[in-house]
């Protein structure tokens, strides 16, 4: 289902949409008033989601929908520098933003398109499950026994050094993929401006889209953010987001970006971030993978987990998605399992200075 107000905007979606065999229009919604109405009634697979609606605006459509009649949805967004209101529609519960192709006449109009086509296929596949985190903690995975870690509050024996105080950590590298805007900030807003530990933040979301993402960040985390440029020195208490279509490497001394080809079809890749954290922090790094399609970063995870690294992955009661951070699990890359409301109280539990050794 399309959801716009502009008729020449609907015209060129329903074009750019039939299109693609892949693909086809269920129905056209002006307001937002109109697609609730038109959802309940025909259950779209995806919702292609314009923000700016006469009336009920897309953040309080993504909101209704999510809470009556859960379903995908991407939003097309027409100006990729403000970004606040799609940002507030992912944390509601949007899965993906990508940019509106606009006029064919534009010299990318067909890469354009064809991103939006495939976003739509992808999160049409996704099954929406709404997840409520629990300040209980959650369940175990199956076949993980026992209680998830979190529960009691005790860290477990990796985070803890020969004289029974926390090891010391250097560095934080946090990586997601569908649903990560909003967990990214769930995590952020809990971290102290104190915090200190340099972090960095791998997020799979469009080239155009991550000046305005690493923005909209910042107005929710006390901690500093921006995007990661090459031969800065991380510093600690500042975020570092891994700018659009560049590998971000942390090599301890200086931040690198790399043009290299996509890892797991991704580029910035979580496998590439974990990779370079493994070879430069060793035991005093900490990855943490969460919500996400595929099996970016999971490889990497092990990767540092082989280090010594600490490393954690998002619980399946949490995750939109959790073939990432289960992919991790699967292959033993995983210290603890963690759903996301325990995450921050874990990297605080982690870097406290006066439990640290020296």
């Amino acid at each position: 289902m399309v959801v716009e107000d502009s008729p020449v905007i609907q015209q060129l979606l329903s074009h750019v949409i039939s299109a693609d065999p892949r693909l086809e229009v269920a129905g056209i919604a002006s307001t937002g008033e109109q697609a609730l109405r038109m959802i309940e009634r025909m259950a779209p697979d995806v919702v292609s989601l314009d923000i700016r609606l006469p009336g009920i605006d897309g953040f309080e459509v993504t909101s209704r929908i999510m809470r009556q009649n859960p379903l995908p949805i991407v939003v097309v967004a027409s100006d990729v520098r403000d970004l606040d209101i799609p940002m507030r529609a992912l944390q509601a519960g949007a899965l993906a933003v990508v940019e509106k192709p606009g006029s064919m006449a534009r010299a990318d109009y067909q890469t354009v398109a064809h991103h939006l086509c495939t976003q739509l296929v992808i999160m049409s596949q996704v099954k929406v499950i709404r997840h409520r985190i629990s300040a209980r903690g959650a369940k175990p995975a199956a076949g993980g026994g026992g209680e998830t870690p979190a529960q009691d509050g005790r860290l477990p024996a990796e985070a803890v050094a020969a004289d029974g105080r926390v090891r010391r950590f250097r560095a934080v590298g946090l990586v997601a993929s569908t649903g990560g805007p909003a967990a990214l900030a769930k995590i952020l807003k809990d971290m102290p401006a104190d915090f200190p530990l340099p972090v960095f933040v791998v997020q799979h979301m469009g080239a155009p889209f991550m000046a305005g993402f690493a923005s909209w960040l910042g107005t929710v985390s006390a901690l500093p953010v921006r995007l990661a440029e090459a031969g800065l020195t991380p510093r600690p208490g500042m975020v570092y987001v891994a700018p659009g279509d560049r590998h971000l490497l942390a090599d301890g001394a200086t931040l690198r970006l790399s043009a290299d080809p996509l890892v797991c079809g991704q580029r910035p890749s979580g496998e590439v971030l974990f990779q370079s954290m493994a070879r430069a922090y060793g035991a005093s790094g900490i990855g943490v993978l969460l919500t996400g399609m595929g099996e970016d970063g999971a490889r990497g995870l092990v990767e540092m987990h082989r280090a010594g690294a600490y490393t954690i992955a998002e619980h399946a009661s949490t995750a939109v998605i959790h073939s990432m951070p289960g992919t991790a699990v699967r292959l033993g890359g995983a210290v603890e399992e963690l759903p996301l409301d325990r995450v921050a109280g874990r990297l605080l539990q982690l870097t406290s200075d006066d439990k640290m050794a020296s």
